[in-house]
């Protein structure tokens, strides 16, 4: 997922960019304004985190136009403005969340989580999909059961393609959103990513679609959890039948 980082201050913008690329989250850092917006209007942001404070066009500027050219991305406002009148024109004019400067960092990062969620239209915090779990808040990832360690992008790839269920993701748009701006890219960095993923979880599970893209195999991962569920009773049964012949 993609988020766009506009903080001035230097310091802060700083820490807040480690803190959402730990979290695996691509992330693009602006300190003004006015490229924010134009930013926006590009395309290709999963969420704004935006100051209000800005150089060339203030925060809430940039919320109303952006909502006045029909942008809907999420936007999360950082602020140091604490009156309430302060926080009602930012939620007015078009902003989806309000968080007063200063802040917790995991604060911060829940916010950004329920907001994602939100605009995807999912009520469950964890993405599952048969045998497969993905815990965004605790960063874990479980196949069978078994939990899988996992790289910062890979977890990122693995969720774009468990939030798109078994739809496919263009290669274009998976690169985009799992690398920012100042980040240089490998051509076959994606390919990398994958071959990992299916080596760690599935080979199958994950489907090349020539031309196209990506996309995850969700017969493969509901047969996994039918066949774990499977051998969970069998062993229970197992153990009854035990107990039975002894009694």
């Amino acid at each position: 997922m993609r988020i766009l980082l506009v903080e001035d201050d230097a310091s802060l913008g700083e820490g807040l960019r480690t803190a959402l690329r730990r979290a695996a989250f691509a992330v693009d850092w602006l300190q003004d304004g006015a490229s924010a917006l134009v930013a926006l209007r590009d395309g290709g942001i999963d969420l704004m985190v935006l100051d209000l404070g800005l150089p060339h066009m203030d925060g809430i500027e940039v919320i109303r136009q952006a909502r006045r050219a029909g942008i809907d991305t999420p936007i999360l406002v950082l602020s140091a403005r604490e009156r309430a009148s302060d926080r009602t024109l930012g939620l007015d004019v078009g902003a989806d969340d309000y968080l007063g400067k200063p802040f917790d960092v995991n604060e911060l990062l829940a916010r950004v989580r329920a907001l994602l969620r939100r605009s995807s239209g999912r009520a469950e915090p964890k993405l599952r999909v048969g045998a497969l779990e993905l815990d965004p808040a605790r960063l874990d990832v479980t196949w069978r059961g078994r939990i899988v360690d996992l790289s910062r992008r890979e977890f990122a790839l693995l969720r774009l393609l468990m939030e798109r269920g078994g739809s496919p993701i263009p290669r274009e748009s998976a690169q985009q959103r799992l690398y920012g701006w100042d980040e240089d890219v490998a051509s076959n960095a994606l390919d990398v990513h994958v071959h990992a993923l299916r080596r760690k979880l599935d080979p199958a599970l994950i489907r090349t679609l020539r031309g196209v893209g990506y996309a995850l195999d969700t017969t493969v991962a509901a047969g996994a959890a039918a066949a774990s569920a499977a051998a969970t009773a069998a062993d229970g049964g197992g153990e009854g039948g035990e107990g039975g012949g002894a009694a």
